[in-house]
């Protein structure tokens, strides 16, 4: 049967342009996130799940007021994280970005999405629906696991605030990318968290 993912990334944070690691969202990620929910409206969840970080509790939160059918409950395997380390073929454009980041941090992404791969990225006996509020890099790892491209070709895929991406599964088939970042339920001057502002 067909199992449907619906991967979304948490509304814009707080004053996430200071620094801030976690924090509530903005009234503006508020916004997003309850457009977002009046485009979900018609999918009959069977499960959702979303990061324990505050900025995803509270996307999963404000989702829930207005899909009182949807419960959703915190995952580990959804925390913000980096799946993966520089390896051969890894464009040098990249260097700065991983200069800062630990090993150790890095062996801990990559067992994390190992495992949400393993439990979430399948199949099923039954027609399932499931949405994951998570992170632009969980989603970005997804997607590059989709796409069974290079472990590294998870950078540089972003995706905005509130934006949607839809994966399909179907037995005996590989899993389909049916929707990247999907933004069309926002109107312009709410597309947030892209790496620069689109002129549309």
């Amino acid at each position: 049967m067909t199992h449907y993912l619906y991967l979304v990334r948490h509304g814009e944070q707080l004053d996430a342009e200071h620094g801030m690691e976690d924090g509530p969202l903005s009234p503006r990620g508020i916004r997003q996130v309850r457009l977002l929910a009046d485009r979900l409206g018609g999918v009959p969840f069977s499960g959702a799940y979303h990061s324990p970080l505050t900025r995803g509790e509270q996307t999963a939160r404000v989702l829930a007021e207005r899909l009182p059918a949807v419960q959703p409950e915190p995952s580990n395997l959804l925390f913000d994280c980096i799946p993966s380390g520089p390896e051969p073929g890894t464009p040098k454009s990249f260097d700065a970005f991983f200069h800062s980041i630990s090993e150790v941090r890095i062996e801990a992404g990559r067992a994390q999405m190992e495992d949400a791969v393993a439990e979430f990225l399948g199949s099923s006996r039954n027609d399932r629906h499931d949405l994951l509020i998570t992170h632009n890099f969980v989603i970005a790892w997804f997607v590059r696991e989709v796409m069974d491209a290079p472990s590294w070709r998870w950078l540089g895929l972003n995706s905005g605030n509130a934006g949607l991406t839809v994966i399909r599964h179907r037995p005996a088939k590989r899993p389909e990318l049916i929707v990247f970042n999907d933004l069309g339920h926002l109107p312009a001057e709410l597309r947030t968290g892209l790496p620069e502002v689109l002129p549309f």
